[in-house]
């Protein structure tokens, strides 16, 4: 199992996190990936590097990036930045630079 640890943006969106069904759908998701780092899409291009993982809740679709960094003793998942999916990526990509 794969250790989760969380960058700075990604930490403050779970902690203003209000809904607790979209809570648990999050925790449900970061479980699965913790077990299979490998389950996400893996993007090209200018995210290359970058998994993603949806997540569809009351007609909405959501979204958790995150990196696998592979280590000598396991892996080790960082989650980048989880919201909904409009205009997703291009904030990503201003958060990565």
């Amino acid at each position: 199992m794969a250790e989760i640890k969380f960058m700075p943006r990604a930490k403050k969106y779970f902690k203003k996190l209000k809904d607790e069904r979209l809570k648990k759908l999050y925790r449900n998701a970061i479980d699965l990936i913790a077990e299979n780092p490998y389950i996400g899409n893996p993007k090209t291009g200018d995210l290359k590097g970058l998994y993603g993982y949806d997540i569809f809740y009351n007609k909405t679709n959501y979204e958790l990036a995150y990196i696998i960094e592979v280590m000598e003793d396991g892996e080790i998942v960082v989650i980048v930045m989880a919201g909904t999916r409009e205009n997703f990526y291009d904030e990503i990509k201003r958060y990565l630079k």
